[in-house]
């Protein structure tokens, strides 16, 4: 998981994203049986960038590998390239996270690339997998 979450995760932490963080972009809860069990968000890029959007998602343990995430990719991949200008949306995954290369790929992501040794956590390197689908090559346009 991205350091840009804070563990542990507080009440103040919480707060700030209902309140500021989950304003930019367009971003949705993820739910089973009317109770939140994670997030998805695509976050447009800026200048040059600004027709290209960055996707994240986390979704609580005991519900991976039932599907929800892959469902919440294609739902949301669909609706920005649906009702914004966004070109292409692309993903940056952990080395080892093959349940969310998974899913990517099973959505019509492309491995783009491998930066190797690009992330620095926890006193380790690790390899960032670079996932990206284009609007043109969407099955659902």
């Amino acid at each position: 998981m991205s350091s840009k979450i804070p563990f542990p995760y507080t009440q103040a932490d919480a707060n700030w994203w209902v309140n500021e963080g989950a304003k930019c972009g367009i971003i949705k809860a993820i739910e089973v049986d009317g109770q939140c069990v994670g997030c998805i968000g695509v976050i447009p890029g800026e200048f040059e960038y600004s027709r290209s959007g960055e996707i994240g998602y986390w979704l609580s343990q005991q519900y991976w590998g039932q599907g929800i995430i892959t469902q919440a990719i294609e739902l949301i991949t669909k609706e920005v390239f649906e009702s914004t200008n966004l070109n292409r949306i692309h993903a940056a995954v952990f080395a080892g996270n093959v349940g969310s290369m998974s899913a990517l790929l099973k959505n019509g992501f492309n491995n783009e690339a491998i930066l190797k040794k690009a992330i620095y956590k926890n006193g380790h390197y690790l390899d960032s997998h670079v996932f990206s689908v284009l609007k043109q090559s969407n099955c659902s346009n």
